[in-house]
């Protein structure tokens, strides 16, 4: 195993808490690879790479191979979103003389979870006169951050009689922002209701006087904001061996950095490479940046058209003749879970990448079941090249289940598979991988994106 390759992904997750911030890194990493934009380049001939982005949330490399593109892709396909809170439109208030940001939560999270976290707010602010100001406060030494409170035991017992998924109710997932000093009580008790109120609001009118101070923004310029609330804190090895990694955002970004580094050190391929990170999975992938919507067909129809030979019918054969990994993570067998797994049909934290022929939930509800042709191609490539991989579900069948974006990619006929890494805690604010399988898991998809 390279340790600088895991320093790499670690860094890579504490520079890349959202969308924008991974999709920003994997430009600027495949720019130092040579790729360019495609908006930039008006021919493309084999060896050649680029890039194509949407609204800064989604990207998609291309390596171009000596083979005819009609013949398909070898595509690396992974998604960048991760569970959190997200910010409301019109989300401050004071209440009791304590400030609060008012939040939407994105993902299936157990909100639970997030109480009494340190939080850190990311994203950006886009104001009318059409700037864009970047806010990440959370994150420094030097910074504060924020925190959703929770009861103390000692006023709990009917909290604690209610099951895990309604004693928080999600419009309480809000965050501390500021305070201010109550008044005395029986002090000025003959002030109107008019001054009391303004009073109370002291504390929101100052929080807004540092944001104009710092930041640029006025209480209206939330309404047009895409700003995240993520823990803060920096990933760290996990365990006396450091075998672990410690981190929030790994489901899916663990996938995506491999991913891409295999994009990235592949030579000279034949068939044409592409990896292919996009947003809003955690969501049902929709939205202009998800795998439901046109990007990626879009992208692959530039590619084909700077190649001289463009026709629908290319693009649907490229498509049709394509072979796609979606790199996605898989649960990780839980030792103090045990009776939610098949044993024999789970994964395991450092045996290798995780092949899943199908997803969905119970009856295979939305999975994208791959063809065992494909799987036998994929055993042979990776024995050849002393990758370990194991075949694994992601639960009991009637525990429940999960999907990924693979079916998405099968509706245009190409060969699917799920192919990720293990993950423990998988949803959580801070979650489990295995060094070791994101090492195996760069490996196989380097072999996976020369095969023919």
């Amino acid at each position: 195993m390279d340790a600088s390759f895991i320093e790499d992904y670690k860094d890579f997750l504490k520079n890349g808490k959202t969308e924008r911030e991974c999709c920003r890194q994997i430009v600027g990493l495949s720019e130092k690879y040579g790729y360019k934009d495609i908006n930039e380049v008006e021919a493309l001939h084999p060896g050649d790479k680029v890039y194509v982005t949407k609204f800064g949330k989604a990207v998609a490399l291309f390596n171009i191979g000596t083979e005819s593109i009609e013949k398909g892709l070898n595509i690396l396909g992974a998604h960048i979103d991760s569970p959190r809170l997200d910010v409301k439109q019109n989300p401050l208030y004071e209440r009791e003389f304590l400030v609060y940001l008012n939040t939407h939560y994105y993902g299936g999270i157990k909100k639970y979870q997030w109480l009494t976290q340190p939080l850190a707010i990311h994203g950006v602010v886009c104001k009318k006169d059409g700037s864009a100001v970047q806010v990440c406060v959370g994150e420094k030494p030097e910074d504060p951050v924020f925190c959703i409170s929770d009861i103390l035991p000692h006023l709990a017992q009917k909290q604690m009689k209610e099951s895990a998924a309604d004693f928080i109710p999600g419009e309480n997932l809000d965050l501390i922002l500021g305070s201010d000093i109550p008044p005395v009580r029986g002090a000025d008790s003959d002030k109107s209701d008019s001054a009391e109120k303004q009073e109370k609001d002291k504390a929101k009118k100052l929080i807004l006087s540092l944001l104009k101070e710092q930041y640029g923004i006025e209480e209206a310029d939330f309404g047009s904001a895409e700003l995240e609330i993520v823990p803060a804190g920096a990933p760290r090895d996990l365990g006396f061996d450091r075998s672990l990694i410690l981190a929030y955002g790994q489901d899916d970004r663990s996938c995506a950095y491999a991913s891409v580094r295999a994009q990235l050190e592949v030579k000279d391929v034949r068939r044409t490479s592409c990896c292919l990170c996009v947003d809003k999975e955690e969501i049902g992938s929709v939205g202009a940046t998800g795998m439901a919507s046109h990007f990626f067909e879009n992208a692959v129809a530039e590619v084909v058209a700077r190649m001289g030979a463009y026709s629908e019918l290319c693009v649907r054969r490229c498509m049709n003749g394509s072979n796609m990994l979606s790199s996605d993570v898989n649960a990780a067998y839980d030792p103090m879970n045990g009776d939610l797994y098949d044993h024999e049909n789970a994964s395991y934290l450092g045996a290798g990448i995780v092949f899943n022929k199908y997803t969905g939930s119970r009856g295979k509800s939305g999975a994208s079941d791959a063809s065992p042709e494909f799987i036998a191609r994929l055993r042979n490539v990776l024995d050849q090249n002393n990758v370990r991989y194991q075949m694994a579900e992601l639960g009991k069948v009637d525990q429940g289940g999960g999907g990924t974006i693979a079916y998405l990619a099968a509706k245009y006929g190409m060969y699917v598979l799920d192919a990720g890494i293990s993950v423990l805690s998988m949803h959580a604010p801070w979650e489990i991988t295995s060094k070791e399988d994101m090492w195996q898991a760069y490996n196989a998809y380097k072999a996976f994106l020369l095969l023919q």
